[in-house]
């Protein structure tokens, strides 16, 4: 089993979820954080004045996946993120050692 954590643009989940929901994903967590990379931030102007967003608002989403599903996870998540430009977000896949269904007490892929 694997964990997948994605960052991607906010204005993009809508379009990741449902793309996510296509290929039978039945749960995942979502967080507004906000953090950068090669983007480093941008300006922007408010009442006549510049000023620098460093740390840019993203949405990360974190899925836990059998590792027989973690390739169509990874190519669905980078087709329905991807806009082509800078910012466009990252994904991080780590081992997932065991799971806990907490009221069936289910163990495994089964709790997935």
């Amino acid at each position: 089993m694997k964990l997948v954590t994605a960052m991607i643009r906010p204005h993009r989940f809508e379009e990741v979820r449902r793309a996510l929901a296509e290929i039978g994903v039945r749960g995942m967590t979502v967080t507004e954080v906000r953090g950068c990379g090669r983007q480093k931030g941008h300006t922007e102007l408010y009442r006549g004045a510049e000023y620098v967003v460093e740390l840019v608002p993203k949405t990360q989403l974190e899925v836990a996946v059998d590792d027989g599903d973690l390739e169509t996870l990874i190519h669905t998540l980078t087709r329905a993120a991807a806009t082509g430009a800078i910012g466009d977000g990252k994904i991080f896949v780590c081992p997932l050692e065991e799971v806990v269904r907490i009221r069936t007490g289910e163990e495994g892929p089964d709790a997935l």
